[in-house]
């Protein structure tokens, strides 16, 4: 089904828009691996737009760091090649950012836990 003008679907243009489908079921399917979203389930469609967002947000954030060179100079000491290896860094600079935040705030995440029901001791 298409709501694309009858005239101008062809055998040839069902083959090839097919095909690029595939490609953004690929992206979406890897980004979603990648970024730990791969247990995600929604079936409402708001959700489902939110989570699409938050997708292409978080891939597009990490890929623009990546080509902006953001990563690399400040965590990593190797090229960032590839999607992943720019994935690693920025997980690496979040890690480094809540560490560092854990250490200066241990009484509030405590205090956060102990609502929560928990113990952080």
């Amino acid at each position: 089904m298409t709501n694309v003008n009858p005239e101008k679907v062809t055998t040839e243009w069902v083959i090839t828009t097919y095909t690029q489908r595939n490609w953004v079921e690929v992206f979406y399917r890897d980004a979603k691996n990648w970024l730990g979203w791969r247990e995600a389930q929604v079936r409402d469609k708001k959700k489902l737009l939110r989570h699409f967002i938050l997708v292409f947000c978080a891939y597009t954030f990490i890929l623009w760091q990546k080509l902006t060179g953001g990563l690399r100079r400040r965590w990593a000491n190797k090229p960032l090649s590839t999607f992943k290896e720019a994935l690693e860094a920025f997980r690496t600079a979040m890690s480094f950012r809540f560490f560092h935040w854990l250490q200066e705030n241990q009484n509030l995440f405590t205090s956060y836990k102990a609502s929560l029901g928990y113990i952080w001791a």
